[in-house]
């Protein structure tokens, strides 16, 4: 995408203030306009209702039973179950990474996995990544 200003790009975290640095930068150095989402509902909901040109998720989850991280919001942009191309960039962020956590999104083409604790200059310079990629 050659208008970076105009990309419509999409954080879900749920640590506020590190959502809202990363966001009013990104929009301050014409990266994108950022939406924001705390949670995986309302990223959901996001992701229904509008097209995004790349996409940031927290896919840690404290309340999943088998695993300790959720890649749903993923496979809804992936598989085509969102107002999004299926193709669109994806970076993830996470607490921590393991072989088969690995795999799965390697399989889901994710772009970037960023690993908790970390700067918001790094979500910026992933954000500036996705210039180019995806739809």
């Amino acid at each position: 995408m050659s208008d970076r200003a105009a990309r419509t790009l999409l954080l879900v975290e749920p640590e506020t203030l590190l959502r809202r640095t990363v966001s009013l930068t990104a929009r301050t150095l014409g990266l994108g306009n950022v939406h924001e989402a705390a949670s995986l509902a309302e990223a959901r909901r996001l992701l229904r209702d509008q097209a995004f040109d790349g996409a940031m998720i927290a896919i840690d989850c404290e309340t999943c039973a088998s695993t300790p991280y959720d890649l749903g919001l993923l496979d809804l942009v992936r598989l085509g179950h969102s107002a999004s191309a299926p193709t669109i960039p994806i970076a993830v962020l996470a607490d921590s990474a393991t072989a088969p956590m690995l795999h799965e999104l390697r399989e889901r083409d994710v772009k970037r996995v960023i690993l908790k604790p970390f700067r918001a200059r790094v979500l910026l310079d992933a954000f500036a990544e996705f210039d180019g990629s995806g739809a």
